[in-house]
C-alpha cells in the first residue's frame, strides 16, 4: 500500500478537483515530506499513475496547468486504501499518518469499527511479544528485539484505545455529520465559510 496515493486521492476528493501544485502544497505544509516521505516527484509521479489506472480524470482547461478529479474507480480504490491503513498495524507510521489525515472520509461508527480491528490485532501483537521475551533463551541480548516489539504494539494499542474514546465522545467531525470536511469537494468550503449576516 502506497500512502502517497492514498494522499494524493484524498486531497483531490477533498477540494473535488485539484492541481498538482494544490495537491504537494497541502502536503508538504502537513509535513508529509518527513512522516511519509513525500516529495514532488513522488506526488507527480502518482497523479500520472493514478490517472493511467483510471483513478483521477485529468483536465487541462487552463494552459500549463493540469486538474484532477476523482472518478468512481478512484473513489473506491481511495476508501480501500483508507479503510486498510486505518485496521491494519504497519511498522512504517506513513499509512497510519494518511489514514489520519483523512479519518472524516469515514462515518463515524465505520470508523470506530475499524479501530477497534486494529486495536485487536496490536493486541494480539504484543501478547506474541511478551511470550517471545518471556520464552527466549539464546542469545540473551535478543530479549531485546521482542521488547521493543512488546513496548510498540502496547503503547499503539493504548493510542488507539484514546482515538476510539474520543470519537464515541464526538470528537471530530466524521462523514455524514454537518460541516464535516468528510465529503468529497468539500474542502473549499472550510477554507472560505459562507459569511453568516450578523443577527
Amino acid at each position: 500500500m502506497s500512502a502517497t496515493r492514498l494522499l494524493v486521492l484524498g486531497i483531490v476528493r477533498g477540494y473535488g478537483r485539484a492541481h498538482g501544485y494544490r495537491v504537494g502544497n497541502d502536503l508538504l505544509s502537513w509535513g508529509a515530506d518527513e512522516w511519509a516521505n513525500v516529495k514532488w516527484g513522488s506526488i507527480y509521479h502518482a497523479l500520472k499513475s493514478l490517472t493511467q489506472a483510471g483513478h483521477l480524470l485529468d483536465h487541462n482547461d487552463i494552459p500549463g496547468r493540469t486538474d484532477y478529479e476523482l472518478t468512481e474507480r478512484g473513489e473506491a480504490e481511495f476508501m480501500r486504501l483508507l479503510r486498510d491503513a486505518v485496521r491494519r498495524p504497519q511498522p512504517r507510521p506513513d499509512f497510519l499518518g494518511a489514514a489520519l489525515a483523512m479519518l472524516p472520509s469515514l462515518p463515524r461508527a465505520e470508523a470506530i469499527t475499524l479501530l477497534r480491528e486494529r486495536l485487536a490485532t496490536l493486541e494480539q501483537t504484543r501478547e506474541k511479544a511478551q511470550a517471545q521475551v518471556d520464552a527466549w533463551a539464546e542469545p540473551p541480548h535478543v530479549r531485546e528485539l521482542f521488547g521493543l516489539w512488546e513496548h510498540t504494539a502496547a503503547g499503539g494499542a493504548d493510542w488507539t484505545r484514546g482515538v476510539i474514546e474520543r470519537l464515541e465522545a464526538g470528537a471530530y467531525l466524521m462523514a455524514g455529520e454537518p460541516g464535516s470536511p468528510g465529503k468529497p469537494g468539500s474542502w473549499p468550503q472550510l477554507q472560505n465559510p459562507p459569511e453568516h449576516p450578523a443577527p
